[in-house]
């Protein structure tokens, strides 16, 4: 009870001086000067403050993933993980909140420690005293919603000596606006580009994924989300703006691509001018829609009309479906199932039905879509490039990464339902 009590000191302290915390694993009992200590027996809870959560805490032989959970405001949050132990060799996966990706399958020696850092985004419904985002029930539970900064780590031999966290106010962030290609899947086996992004970048920069399966150019303003990112958004930041599977589904009058869509494409880049941020457009990925060995495309007119205004409004385009057309077709037919949610039954947890989605991407999919983004970054020319990771390799999707050998570590939560939207 002493400890648990000289732990809440700790925080209080430290809530009053910029929000900073380090937190020490290692179980030790002689730690650093400001460190908090952490053993298998602190639990998170809200009125703690931070702990092991989600799953059982991480014993010193122990190879299962597991989360540790800081309660923090909004905000951008610099993270800097000590990873690898004294005691035994390691190999390491670091994701957050939603599962998104940040440090990748990193190996430690017996003895050995790594730091890594990177920037990530916390946020949860509230826009202000009167307004919150309508969130949709199956959202409730997603950890990019709830009031803690949650982080996984996963891998063969996941181990994490120390974690530093600090509020910073001074990096760009990147907020992510689109559907389920782009969201943050909280569970397996889904996955999208937008939570696979992060890994290639460095902690100079933040991305603030916003965007939710099923929602269209015109509901995801309805719903509140819009105005949620423009009310954390600063001047240099970045709204990158990806729909069309949703919106080509709207048949009222007004709507396709040349009435409620371009209206509303153009409401996210004179908001974000508005605030001295940069539009960035994004056209909507393929679907696996094969005829013979070339897709048949099912969008109509919606990329033309991104196009169209981008360079209308002189608003940088990326064209997602030129490139991911590219891949799916050098992937061919069959091997192109490989980066979409195409698994027998039984496959997963639950699963009696196979799953044959030629919309939504698996792990492997999602990582290689979120490198046809960067390349389209590249080709924009925007500042971003110079945030890239050095381990960075150029990426064309005529060329795609082997399928054999992208390694993913499954998270411990699976979800059956599809994503909405298709």
């Amino acid at each position: 009870m002493r400890f648990k009590t000289l732990c809440v000191i700790c925080m209080a302290a430290l809530c009053s001086h910029a929000q900073e915390f380090s937190f020490d694993l290692t179980g030790n009992r002689r730690i650093a000067k400001g460190d908090i200590a952490v053993t298998e027996t602190t639990l998170y809870s809200d009125s703690l403050g931070y702990g092991y959560d989600l799953q059982p805490a991480p014993t010193r032989k122990s190879t299962a993933p597991y989360f540790f959970s800081v309660k923090v405001p909004d905000g951008n949050y610099h993270v800097t993980v000590t990873l690898g132990s004294k005691k035994r060799a390691g190999n390491t996966t670091v994701r957050g909140e939603s599962r998104r990706l940040f440090i990748e399958n990193q190996p430690t020696k017996k003895g050995e420690l790594k730091e890594y850092s990177f920037t990530i985004n916390k946020r949860n419904p509230v826009i202000n005293e009167k307004e919150s985002v309508r969130i949709k029930p199956r959202e409730r539970n997603k950890r990019n919603w709830d009031n803690r900064l949650t982080l996984e780590f996963n891998g063969e031999a996941p181990v994490c000596s120390k974690i530093v966290i600090k509020r910073v106010e001074d990096v760009p962030t990147i907020f992510l606006c689109g559907n389920s290609t782009v969201v943050d899947q909280d569970n397996e086996p889904w996955a999208s580009w937008g939570q696979m992004i992060p890994r290639f970048f460095t902690d100079k920069v933040c991305f603030a994924n916003y965007a939710e399966s099923g929602e269209s150019s015109n509901t995801f303003i309805a719903a509140g989300r819009l105005k949620k990112a423009l009310s954390q958004m600063k001047a240099g930041d970045y709204i990158f703006v990806e729909f069309g599977h949703n919106d080509e589904k709207q048949k009222k009058p007004g709507c396709g691509a040349w009435g409620h869509f371009i209206h509303h494409l153009k409401i996210y880049i004179d908001e974000a001018r508005a605030r001295g941020a940069h539009p960035v457009l994004v056209t909507p990925t393929q679907r696996r829609n094969f005829k013979g060995d070339k897709l048949v495309d099912t969008h109509g007119e919606f990329p033309e009309a991104v196009k169209f205004l981008a360079e209308k409004t002189g608003v940088p385009v990326i064209d997602l479906q030129q490139m991911t057309t590219v891949l799916y077709e050098t992937l061919g037919v069959e091997d192109s199932k490989k980066a979409l949610v195409h698994y027998p039954a039984g496959t997963w947890p639950g699963q009696t039905k196979a799953f044959a989605d030629n919309t939504h991407f698996n792990h492997y999919g999602a990582y290689q879509i979120a490198k046809c983004v960067i390349e389209g970054i590249k080709n924009a020319q925007l500042p971003l490039v110079q945030f890239l990771r050095e381990d960075y390799q150029a990426y064309d999707p005529a060329h795609p990464d082997a399928f054999d050998s992208f390694k993913w570590n499954n998270s411990p939560f699976t979800e059956i339902e599809k994503p909405d939207g298709n």
